[in-house]
């Protein structure tokens, strides 16, 4: 097989994996506490990545990484990944999922407001208008009817999370350290687990490990090996023998992926009114991704949200 057909089949990979470990995330917090799976998956998923790079040689962090991976482990992992799982209790995976895809957008509106880096041109106003349209279009209707009154919370906490995930790219982006990047998400990842960890204890919301159902801890390893191993190292692949235009399809793809996915498996409705809502959106994303690579800012389409 071909270096070429085999970037394709990782990119495959990619968008199938990511896409199906919103709904692992979904099917793991129907049995246990959303911040506990949340913090054991970091966790193992971390581990994998410190031991990594330790037995590569690379060091320790130093006061000054640790001073700079503390915040950002708060920002992506705990604000961002923590707060995603647990509004996955309130709505369904695909909503979720495409909710995150929208990072983007809210990336556009920080670096233009706050930055002053990111011209408003014509499809970038284009692409948050449709973004912000696919949304509402989604839950406008029947969220309330539905889905009960955590549902806006559930659109809400999602929101929020997300908008972490967009203030932690920015900062990563326009903070270069000289530590690597993939070794700076393990250390992130540990930190993130041990404050959920600290967390779930303090509150008193978790299960010992010897109650946590089957289902659960496959959801876990599930989302580490597939999602932070095998479907990360094929996402790697796919940059370096795909154009990364072509690369980058996978965030438009996750969100389909993740509908129909958690139709089948979850029995999650998937109305005319998600089908628009989430064509419109992708569209959306991919106008502003676009405009944010064509003005060649810092942040110029961040590329692991599907981290969280």
């Amino acid at each position: 097989m071909s270096s070429q057909k085999k970037a394709y089949l990782a990119l495959t990979v990619t968008s199938i994996v990511w896409g199906t470990t919103w709904v692992a995330s979904k099917m793991g917090v129907k049995h246990m506490p959303a911040f506990e799976l949340a913090s054991i998956r970091q966790f193992l998923g971390g581990s994998i990545y410190v031991i990594f790079f330790l037995i590569k040689g690379e060091k320790l962090p130093t006061r000054k990484q640790f001073l700079w991976l503390i915040p950002m482990a708060f920002l992506m992992f705990v604000s961002a990944n923590g707060i995603a799982t647990y509004g996955l209790q309130f709505i369904t995976s695909g909503l979720a999922a495409l909710i995150a895809a929208l990072y983007p957008l809210s990336v556009v509106l920080i670096e233009r407001f706050y930055f002053k880096a990111i011209k408003i041109t014509a499809p970038t106003l284009i692409g948050l208008l449709l973004g912000l349209l696919g949304i509402g279009f989604i839950f406008y209707k029947d969220s309330l009817q539905v889905h009960g009154s955590n549902y806006m919370l559930g659109v809400g906490l999602s929101m929020f999370a997300m908008f972490c995930w967009s203030i932690g790219s920015i900062l990563i982006a326009r903070n270069k350290t000289d530590m690597n990047a993939y070794n700076s998400i393990g250390w992130q990842m540990l930190i993130s687990a041990a404050c959920m960890a600290l967390y779930t204890l303090y509150s008193g919301n978790y299960i010992p490990f010897n109650q946590i159902p089957a289902i659960s801890w496959g959801a876990i390893i599930y989302m580490v090996i597939g999602g932070s191993i095998f479907a990360f190292v094929s996402f790697i692949y796919s940059m370096k023998h795909l154009h990364p235009a072509i690369a980058s399809l996978y965030a438009y793809i996750n969100p389909i992926v993740a509908i129909w996915v958690g139709s089948l498996l979850l029995g999650e409705a998937m109305t005319w009114n998600s089908i628009i809502g989430t064509i419109c959106t992708l569209v959306g994303v991919y106008l502003v991704n676009r405009s944010l690579k064509k003005q060649k800012d810092p942040v110029e389409a961040i590329s692991d949200a599907d981290a969280m």
